[in-house]
């Protein structure tokens, strides 16, 4: 199993983002961008895939301690930390709701006293 799979697989199961896995990644002062780190979820056939290395794989594990756990000054709770990221997946649900709430008043407005067109030529099917 190579790095890019381990890499994959934890991104996978912990439901990250590429701009949350750069966050984390800045946690221990380690700099990349979304393209370079696209390039390590790529297969391994495409042109632009490239290999993640020992220190990228390690300092990304390094920031994950960081943000489930905390520093000693300031320690965190990992299962609270966790559950806070399915709170982000509640928020469609309030979108959705809000569209519903716009066709019912689209609804509201629609003069009911006309009556719908009929037309000579319609078929029948």
């Amino acid at each position: 199993m190579t790095n890019n799979d381990i890499f994959k697989k934890l991104r996978v199961a912990l439901k990250f983002r590429d701009d949350e896995i750069v966050e984390i990644l800045q946690l221990v002062d380690f700099k990349i961008s979304k393209s370079e780190l696209g390039a390590f979820f790529r297969n391994e056939e495409h042109p632009n895939y490239m290999e993640c290395g020992d220190q990228v794989l390690r300092n990304f594990l390094n920031g994950l301690v960081i943000h489930l756990r905390g520093t000693k000054e300031n320690p965190k709770n990992p299962s609270d930390v966790l559950s806070g990221k399915t709170k982000v997946a509640d928020k469609p649900d309030k979108k959705f709701n809000v569209r519903e709430d716009f066709k019912s008043k689209q609804l509201k407005k629609v003069d009911k006293a006309i009556t719908p067109v009929k037309y000579k030529n319609k078929k029948k099917s």
